[in-house]
């Protein structure tokens, strides 16, 4: 089939009516969604969930699967559709009249789903279903998902008091209020600073691509000279390179402080975090648990913080010692090569970028140069296509952005999914990069949906006619990304609850992000994605080598710095003591000052306002729950270590048998059963740290 062919999607029911939020017949019309449309829509499938939830609730006849839970799913996956786009928007489309539309449907959507999970007589109903005869005819998919559904209406509260239901629906409407307050200041605050460079002679030491993007920034506000703002393209690039130390003193400053009371009083996010962490205490005792931390672990595959914090320590024991060796060694080095005594932590990632282009001979800039965009994409493709047989084509698509791509996969001339590929920083996109879901595999009474996916990256983006040029930093994020994309594209699971990403343990969904990096760094893979952005050149093999033998460079400061971030995540919402009303700042920051105490080889400065920008925790899903990064990294080193055994002494790991079953026993299952089953299918054991260490060079020689 031609590239320019576009794919005819599913056949979905017909659309309620103009308002293009509420059209389920193929894709999201972007071109036509606008924030008027969002609240007489959101408001309509409200509306339509809750007659249906009282109408089924009400029927006195025994529940059944097609009759209950089938309509319930397909009520529920038009409100979750139409919300996620809504959603979507407001992260990479945040204007003042998305937000402002967001914001003001928040509060209903966060009501009516914490009404719908403390509905005891819908739990009743789910209960009767689970307890009853026909639970012992259905597949062991569907009785998983009912199994889930009454571990999540007790969570949601179905069976508290009723005198208590109000309170407990409070705390989840204002904690979702507060999650997206928390997005929206740290974004506000990211595009409030930037540094006006004048004299050209203040941007020595920076490349050429960031000199070039920084003009294009201050043309486009009608100024002379070079803008440099906190976003990632251009932060980055002053930090690692910008001989000026003044200038890379203030950008850290800024950047250290974002949201903070040290900044814009209004952006602040120290009192959004004092209440959310009550919120949540709050939360976890009328549960009946002793904090958050519990809770949060009860769908997961850890089974305790006691567990959780034991792992981390382990990790920690085994790193600290490599990290404490590589602060050493960047020490002795700014002293003797850079005239650095006191190393400042402006100055890591400037010392660093030194000590690697002395050590091994090359800078991140120089093999940036062999990544351009379009060659990078080509060879990720490439991957996928070896890996699991599948093709991808470029397809059409309304979308929010001119900048945004679109793509369709295919097995066999069958379609099997679509995605967005958003991958350049904007002013009005929150930072970072993430995989969403659009839309879920799932077949329901129109047929068989094909799962859609968003995957949204902060890129720099092409200048002066060349097209984008990535750091390897950069080829790792987009395949982790891409990793979760293919967890929710390639699944084969029909049931919502469980297919794709959905129903998989928050510690384990890391697993086929995680894996998919590895194959940056393999040979055979560069090959195919390299060329010089002038020269077209591939990435010579010397290069590749140093790379290589620079690939575990600083692994032990990295580690432990992860490591901080799980612990200080788990310790706050398991010590921390909330019940009195919000925690002060000061709290917070004398238990992350503790955590680093403890496993730290690196102490920020006292002024450091860390947690105010720590958006994974407070705004992004991951309470209590950062430490699955590293306890899914054991996995997924575990299971890249089937490819390097399957294609030892063969020149490739992009084995198509051993991806063939990492498809079917990981990737195709979704969270239809436990992921330690899953990943016992596709290993035949237990997981063990042993390759994660390896991986990283955290192994003593004997």
């Amino acid at each position: 089939m031609p590239d320019s062919a576009t794919s005819p999607l599913p056949s979905s029911p017909p659309p309620d009516s103009a308002n293009p939020l509420l059209d389920f017949s193929g894709l999201a019309r972007f071109g036509d969604i606008r924030p008027a449309h969002v609240e007489p829509a959101v408001r309509s499938l409200i509306d339509e969930n809750r007659a249906l939830i009282e109408r089924l609730t009400a029927d006195p006849a025994p529940p059944s699967w097609d009759g209950f839970v089938g309509p319930m799913d397909e009520a529920g996956e038009r409100l979750s559709r139409a919300w996620g786009v809504v959603g979507h928007l407001h992260s990479v489309l945040d204007v003042p009249e998305w937000r402002a539309a967001y914001n003001a449907m928040l509060p209903e959507v966060s009501r009516f789903y914490a009404e719908a999970g403390q509905n005891l007589a819908l739990f009743r109903k789910y209960k009767a279903l689970h307890d009853g005869p026909e639970f012992a005819t259905l597949s062991p998919v569907r009785r998983r998902i009912l199994e889930h559904a009454l571990r999540d209406f007790r969570l949601s509260g179905a069976e508290l008091p009723d005198a208590q239901k109000p309170r407990f629906q409070a705390i989840q409407e204002e904690q979702s209020q507060l999650a997206a307050k928390f997005s929206e200041n740290l974004l506000d605050a990211t595009n409030a600073h930037a540094e006006w460079i004048t004299d050209e002679a203040g941007l020595a030491g920076i490349p050429d691509d960031a000199r070039d993007a920084a003009r294009a920034a201050a043309e486009a506000e009608g100024r002379p000279g070079w803008k440099f703002t906190l976003q990632m393209p251009a932060y980055l690039p002053v930090m690692q390179y910008a001989d000026d130390r003044a200038l890379r003193a203030r950008m850290y400053r800024a950047y250290a402080t974002r949201a903070s009371e040290l900044g814009t009083p209004e952006l602040d996010n120290g009192p959004l975090i004092g209440r959310i962490l009550a919120l949540r205490d709050e939360e976890a005792r009328m549960l009946g648990y002793r904090n958050f931390a519990e809770v949060s672990l009860v769908p997961k595959m850890a089974d305790s913080p006691a567990q959780v914090l034991a792992f981390l320590h382990e990790l920690a024991a085994r790193a600290k010692p490599f990290a404490e060796r590589d602060l050493e060694e960047l020490k002795a080095f700014a002293r003797a090569e850079l005239g650095l005594d006191t190393l400042e932590p402006w100055d890591l990632a400037y010392a660093s970028e030194k000590l690697r282009e002395k050590r091994y001979a090359y800078s991140d800039q120089e093999v940036k140069q062999y990544f351009p965009e379009p060659r990078v994409l080509d060879g990720l493709f490439g991957v996928i296509r070896a890996l699991y047989g599948v093709d991808i084509f470029p397809d059409a698509a309304p979308k929010w952005d001119p900048d945004v791509r679109f793509f369709r996969i295919e097995k066999d001339a069958t379609l099997v999914g679509h995605f967005y590929l958003d991958l350049h920083a904007r002013s009005t996109k929150r930072g970072g990069a993430w995989m969403d879901s659009a839309r879920s595999r799932h077949r329901d009474l129109w047929g068989s949906d094909t799962p859609l996916a968003y995957l949204v990256c902060n890129f720099p983006g092409p200048v002066n006619g060349k097209p984008a040029t990535f750091t390897h930093d950069d080829v790792l994020t987009l395949f982790h990304e891409c990793g979760h994309g293919l967890h929710h594209l390639l699944t084969q699971v029909d049931e919502l609850a469980v297919s794709g990403i959905h129903g998989v343990e928050w510690d384990a969904v890391e697993l086929p992000s995680q894996f998919m990096e590895n194959f940056c760094w393999e040979w055979d893979v560069l090959q195919g994605m390299t060329a010089h952005v002038d020269s077209g050149e591939p990435l010579p093999r010397a290069l590749y080598d140093k790379m290589i033998a620079a690939k575990n460079f600083q692994s032990g400061m990295q580690t432990v710095r992860q490591l901080e971030f799980s612990m200080f995540d788990l310790r706050l919402h398991a010590e921390v003591d909330a019940s009195a009303g919000p925690v002060p700042i000061e709290r917070v920051m004398t238990l992350l000052d503790e955590v680093r105490r403890e496993v730290a080889v690196l102490i920020p400065p006292p002024w450091h306002r860390f947690p105010h920008s720590f958006s994974h925790i407070f705004a992004g899903g991951y309470a209590a729950g950062y430490y699955s990064y590293k306890w899914a990294e054991v996995l997924s080193a575990d299971a890249f270590e089937a490819f390097e055994e399957a294609g030892a002494g063969k020149g490739s790991l992009l084995d198509a048998e051993t991806g063939a079953r990492f498809w079917r026993e990981i990737l195709a299952v979704g969270g239809s059963r436990p992921a330690l089953e899953s990943f016992k299918a596709f290993r035949g054991r237990e997981p063990r740290v042993d390759a994660l260490l390896r991986h990283n060079g955290m192994v003593t020689p004997a």
